[in-house]
């Protein structure tokens, strides 16, 4: 006997999932859960459809115990796009790529295609975007103040408590705070 709509809502029913600014989405790990469930026999593989210069396109499939492909989903990642991706975008994608396929079987996806990884690490590139936005107004600022670098560096390395060579290697609170304070030097 085949798999039904009611397996697959009572799997979905026990997906926990993660609230991302009022809508609730299934991480990877409960897909991967409840596929094992419907399929215990079945085959999730993946393969890389690209990798070169940094990008990495993968392309997952999930199979029942008869070797029939049930869905496909792909995933594209690049290199140092965010901080897990400095080190394992292709592993990254992998998961991705699986999140997406298993969504087509309709596993975890009653609210939207896209697991909580996905919706996490597009809000942490939008983040990114502003954290690159403020290293640059920093920058601009203290060349306009005709700031000492190196003083304000370690001005920077005592206030954060860390060694901070560069404005690139601030973060987020960083960045503002510092901004903050070369306005408040220049106003005087």
């Amino acid at each position: 006997m085949g798999i039904t709509y009611e397996d697959i809502a009572r799997v979905n029913g026990e997906i926990k999932t993660i609230d991302i600014k009022g809508k609730e989405y299934a991480e990877v790990p409960q897909r991967v859960t409840a596929f094992r469930k419907l399929f215990p026999n079945g085959s999730l593989t993946s393969e890389i459809v690209y990798c070169e210069n940094g990008m990495v396109i993968v392309k997952a499939t999930a199979c029942d115990e008869d070797g029939r492909i049930l869905a496909t989903g792909h995933a594209y990642e690049k290199e140092g796009s965010t901080f897990i991706n400095k080190t394992s975008f292709i592993e990254n994608c992998e998961t991705s790529a699986w999140g997406r396929c298993l969504s087509a079987l309709n596993l975890g996806s009653d609210t939207s295609m896209a697991s909580a990884e996905e919706v996490l690490n597009a809000q942490k590139q939008q983040k990114k975007m502003s954290e690159d936005e403020l290293k640059a107004e920093l920058k601009q600022l203290l060349m306009e103040t005709e700031s000492d670098t190196t003083a304000f560096l370690a001005w920077c390395t005592k206030s954060f408590q860390r060694e901070i060579k560069a404005v690139d290697e601030m973060f987020e609170p960083e960045l503002k705070e510092a901004i903050k304070t070369v306005k408040r030097k220049e106003k005087k």
